[in-house]
């Protein structure tokens, strides 16, 4: 059986991730974005050059963290890109852990797919923008078909997992308004969580320069440190 499944990173504790759970991360190589403040930029452009990871390693780690890891993040990247998403999470529910899936929305069907197999147990989506097109693609990097982020919306909301939708905020490509049309435009009872940008290692260098957010204007514009 291949083991290259397009892992290329794995982290084996995370109380950050998945909250409430003390959660392994696997981290998938590419993405069809490409945020400024994108902070995995060699994932996200050079994968190539990151070896992979043979599932057979994680999930050998997987077994012998069992009753102390209590459920998997797929991250990226974008996992939703990679044509053997669904057989990896398949292999990793074979061995018994709930998984939750992190991803930027822009493929709803395969998000469906993996839903109607029940292969993902909870889903966080990241919000970049509002749904603006010329906003949302300065945020993504790339023009967006903004009806397949709000069909990820609405199948993310009608699929009666626990999700949550996240925004980076960035000053100067976010304003106060832009995040106040932006949770207008989020599910009503869905929850929503405004975190800081980290300027370090981000996508596009001269971001480097701009400073995170103070907690008091995350805590202000209703954020959090998640």
């Amino acid at each position: 059986m291949d083991n290259d499944l397009g892992i290329k990173g794995f982290l084996e504790t995370s109380f950050l991730d998945w909250p409430g759970r003390l959660a392994a991360v696997v981290f998938l190589g590419g993405c069809n974005f490409r945020c400024p403040f994108c902070h995995n930029a060699e994932l996200v452009v050079e994968p190539h050059r990151i070896p992979s990871i043979p599932l057979d390693t994680v999930l050998e780690r997987l077994r012998a963290l069992r009753g102390w890891v209590d459920g998997i993040v797929v991250s990226g990247g974008e996992p939703t890109n990679s044509p053997r998403l669904p057989e990896l999470l398949g292999r990793i529910r074979s061995q018994g852990f709930d998984v939750k899936l992190d991803t930027n929305g822009s493929c709803p069907d395969v998000l469906a797919k993996l839903v109607a197999r029940r292969l993902v147990q909870a889903i966080d989506m990241d919000l970049k923008a509002p749904l603006e097109p010329a906003l949302y693609a300065a945020l993504a990097g790339v023009p967006v078909r903004l009806e397949l982020i709000r069909a990820s919306i609405d199948l993310i909301r009608l699929s009666g997992l626990p999700h949550r939708f996240r925004t980076t905020y960035v000053p100067g490509l976010l304003d106060h308004a832009a995040i106040g049309r932006l949770r207008a435009a989020t599910p009503a009872g869905s929850p929503h969580v405004l975190q800081a940008f980290n300027p370090k290692r981000v996508l596009d260098p001269a971001l480097r320069c701009v400073a995170a957010p103070a907690a008091e204007e995350l805590l202000l514009l209703g954020g959090s440190a998640a």
